[in-house]
């Protein structure tokens, strides 16, 4: 197996949950060496540190070190960092041959770019540090020559179809999308929608950022970028199809016309696993797919005037430059708005839009650079709500 000890960013939310899940499942054949969590649920983060015994802690906020360092301190000794900076040196320091990173937001770039430069391999559940830094990082694991493997479901599902296939034979990546809570609602009914029904998504269980942006599309959208990055493949070829079912998660389409498509359990522990144990297989606890009992599949074409944020993160991705973070940024500051109940679903896009439309974007932006157009989509974004 090639990897033998992992750090986990993100170790309290639903995908660090599961890969502990995993871990438990390999029983002893992957260590880890490091992991962090933001520190909302501290009892959860203290659990894991007694159980799994790593060699580094982090928490994201530093207001509650001295108290998880008191719970722990009986049963584990050890480094222990907080804040931005110490996410960066665990992802660097902590002694692991991969850094999963489940953190949510912009807040994954700066260590899994910290990770790379210490020539760790990153396995990638964030899709915001490609969708904001996605030269930059794919620059850097290049330089390094480590790999940056795909956790998303479809991303994995597309790594998995690829198998080493050189990029002039592909024609076409086709992402698959359940297309939601508002699957069969109208535009009007989108708009006015609160949290509570944009929550409702009908085959995942993520958390509340990924749900809404699930909602939206967003989370397809930037899914469309993050596939550019980690395959090289054109905007023009990366497709979206809305398949309800969930059971295939992307297809790859190849220049004689045969399709290649992943199936598979709405079971996020299966490619966690594989980006794990790759490039070997292992029995999973996952149960197998029965294609008796499944039924039909059907796929259709996304309706990018219900679901307008699809467009934008296209429109942002062919841009490039700084317009990704910018809109990831701005989408942020939405997207909690929303969970806030200060805006509806529908006002969302809206203020997407009107974030792109003032900025202007640099081309080869640094990571300084990025991190100051962060704050700008931010602000920007926050005023225009409040104008609405």
């Amino acid at each position: 197996m090639a990897f033998q000890s992992l750090t986990l960013l993100g170790s309290t939310g639903s995908i660090g949950r599961q890969t502990l899940d995993v871990l438990r499942h390999l029983k002893g054949r992957i260590r880890l060496a490091g992991i962090s969590a933001g520190g909302r649920d501290l009892e959860l983060l203290a659990q894991q540190v007694v159980e799994f015994q790593p060699e580094m802690v982090h928490i994201g906020d530093e207001s509650r070190l001295g108290e998880l360092r008191a719970r722990v301190m009986t049963h584990w000794s050890g480094p222990m960092f907080a804040g931005a900076e110490g996410l960066a040196r665990i992802a660097a320091e902590a002694p692991a041959d991969v850094v999963l990173i489940a953190t949510v937001g912009w807040a994954g770039l700066p260590p899994a770019m910290a990770a790379i430069e210490a020539g760790r391999a990153i396995a990638l559940a964030n899709k915001e540090a490609l969708v904001c830094g996605g030269t930059l990082l794919t620059g850097a694991a290049r330089t390094r020559n480590v790999p940056i493997l795909p956790v998303d479901s479809e991303h994995s599902a597309i790594f998995q179809c690829l198998h080493s296939s050189p990029r002039n034979e592909i024609r076409k990546l086709i992402l698959t999308c359940s297309g939601g809570p508002f699957l069969n609602s109208t535009k009007e009914q989108i708009d006015v929608a609160d949290a509570d029904v944009t929550l409702r998504h009908p085959r995942w269980k993520m958390g509340n950022k990924v749900t809404i942006d699930s909602a939206t599309l967003m989370n397809k959208g930037f899914e469309v970028i993050e596939a550019h990055h980690l395959f090289g493949i054109p905007y023009d070829n990366i497709e979206v199809v809305i398949h309800p079912q969930s059971v295939v998660h992307s297809l790859v389409e190849f220049v004689d016309g045969s399709v290649l498509a992943q199936l598979g359990p709405t079971d996020m522990r299966l490619p966690i696993q594989y980006a794990l144990t790759y490039p070997e297989r292992f029995p999973s606890q996952i149960e197998a797919l029965n294609l008796g009992k499944m039924g039909s599949l059907t796929f259709d074409d996304p309706d990018h005037g219900r679901f307008p944020a699809l467009s934008l993160a296209y429109a942002a991705g062919r841009a490039g430059g700084t317009a990704p973070c910018v809109l990831n940024a701005a989408n942020e500051v939405a997207v909690q708005l929303h969970m806030e109940g200060r805006i509806a679903c529908g006002a969302i896009p809206r203020i997407l839009r009107g974030v792109m439309e003032q900025h202007r974007h640099e081309q080869a932006p640094s990571l300084e650079k990025l991190q100051t157009w962060d704050r700008w989509g931010r602000d920007a974004a926050a005023n225009i709500a409040a104008a609405l």
